[in-house]
């Protein structure tokens, strides 16, 4: 799908859809305005990847397609169905998903440890033989639990898992949320108690998801965290502060500079899109955040 034709090609099928033009207008002014969402190639410095969830509206077949009209190499946050989908339009899962309780219940209760470590244990050979290698798991919300003993339970927990997690060569990324605006009482909401989890883990096989939009609101200083701790990262994902949406100069951070900051940390991994679009064209604003993310 490189050349002009076959991008138009793309844009064609998906244009067929209502679902992905929210607001009525005629073929020709859809093309038009959508034909703006390819520009220009990308430079081939980063991995780019887009959160599944943030384009709900739109099918995932037609996401596929636009995804890689604009050049992206991963839709994330997918699961073991979805992954053939990802593949058929040579497309990876940067962060997959499938094993785990979700945000609230995570591995700071020792209760929940059996069940946790047999469902991770479960979808690793899946992501193996997919070529998939970063699952994403979280801490759980601390339910009156101190974050001393989170930091323990978690560890213990993660640790069981370990052995396993180095037989496949899957990396369990923890992500970084924040726990002031969208996960109230979540608790690995701090990038230094990431870091000491992953300390207390002792793995390379464990690693953190360090959301930027999550951080800012929670510790701001973005470019000095991952300088210093980028070691521990394995993914990263973007979202404009505040309110989530498109990370253009309607928002506070830099991004452009956030990015170089990544690549010069020798990061290889991909960088996520997981701003919500409040435009009517939501691939227009997915294009825009990868230009701006595709530093040269």
């Amino acid at each position: 799908m490189n050349t002009n034709s076959s991008r138009r090609s793309v844009l064609k099928n998906i244009l067929g859809s209502a679902a992905v033009i929210s607001a009525p207008m005629t073929f020709s002014e859809a093309f038009a305005a959508n034909e703006k969402v390819l520009g220009a190639e990308l430079n081939g410095k980063i991995n780019h990847s887009v959160c599944r969830w943030c384009y709900g509206k739109i099918p995932l077949e037609e996401l596929c397609q636009a995804a890689v009209a604009m050049g992206l190499k991963s839709i994330e946050l997918q699961g073991p169905d979805e992954w053939p989908i990802l593949k058929k339009y040579g497309l990876t899962c940067a962060m997959a998903w499938g094993a785990g309780k979700g945000i609230n219940d995570g591995f700071n209760e020792l209760k929940l440890h059996d069940e946790l470590v047999a469902s991770y244990e479960a979808i690793f050979p899946k992501l193996k033989e997919a070529g998939l290698n970063n699952v994403i798991c979280f801490s759980g919300n601390r339910k009156g639990m101190s974050d001393e003993q989170g930091l323990e339970n978690c560890a213990i927990g993660l640790k069981r898992l370990m052995p396993s997690a180095e037989k496949y060569g899957i990396t369990v990324t923890m992500e970084l949320l924040n726990s002031k605006v969208n996960h109230k009482d979540y608790m690995c909401d701090l990038t230094k108690w990431g870091v000491a989890l992953c300390d207390k883990v002792g793995s390379d096989r464990f690693k953190l998801l360090y959301d930027i939009y999550h951080m800012q609101i929670m510790e701001g200083d973005v470019i000095a965290t991952i300088k210093k701790y980028n070691k521990y990262f394995s993914h990263y994902h973007t979202g404009g502060v505040p309110g989530r949406a498109e990370i253009d100069d309607t928002q506070e951070l830099n991004y452009p500079a956030i990015i170089k900051a990544i690549v010069e940390t020798g990061y290889k991994g991909y960088i996520g899109q997981e701003f919500v679009p409040k435009r009517p064209d939501a691939l227009a604003s997915l294009k825009q955040g990868v230009t701006i993310c595709d530093i040269a």
